[in-house]
């Protein structure tokens, strides 16, 4: 299966944060052992780079970026992910911007712990534990 995996999702395994850390890591292993197609957004790089280095400095953002090279692939944002993502009419932009990387991307579902986010879909949305469970 090919997920995209929501900011907050890739966040919960570089910082830590419980209680969601442990369910992050269950879902970064299926990528790793091969059960899993896992993609995030180009601009979830700079978002992720941005948080962090805010909350734990420069080195800690960097070494975040370098582990997210390891087994992810990466959906590009250009004018046709723009221009979908507005005709979605999602509430938050750059949830748009996830869903329409994803959909341009054929994706099969993306993956996030902000389902409500994403109303409205056309692709299946699952919390990291739904998506656990299913495997």
């Amino acid at each position: 299966m090919k997920i995209l995996i929501d900011t907050n999702v890739v966040l919960d395994l570089l910082l830590e944060r419980e209680p969601f850390v442990e369910t992050a890591i269950a879902l970064f292993e299926q990528i790793e052992q091969g059960k899993l197609e896992g993609s995030i957004a180009a601009t979830t790089i700079t978002n992720i780079f941005y948080i962090i280095r805010k909350t734990e400095g420069r080195e800690v953002a960097l070494a975040a970026i370098h582990r997210l090279l390891i087994g992810l692939r990466f959906c590009a944002v250009d004018r046709q992910t723009v221009e979908t993502a507005l005709s979605f009419g999602l509430k938050d932009f750059e949830d748009s911007i996830q869903l329409a990387c994803a959909t341009l991307s054929q994706l099969d579902a993306i993956v996030t712990r902000d389902q409500k986010d994403f109303i409205g879909s056309s692709l299946p949305i699952y919390s990291p534990k739904e998506l656990l469970n299913q495997i």
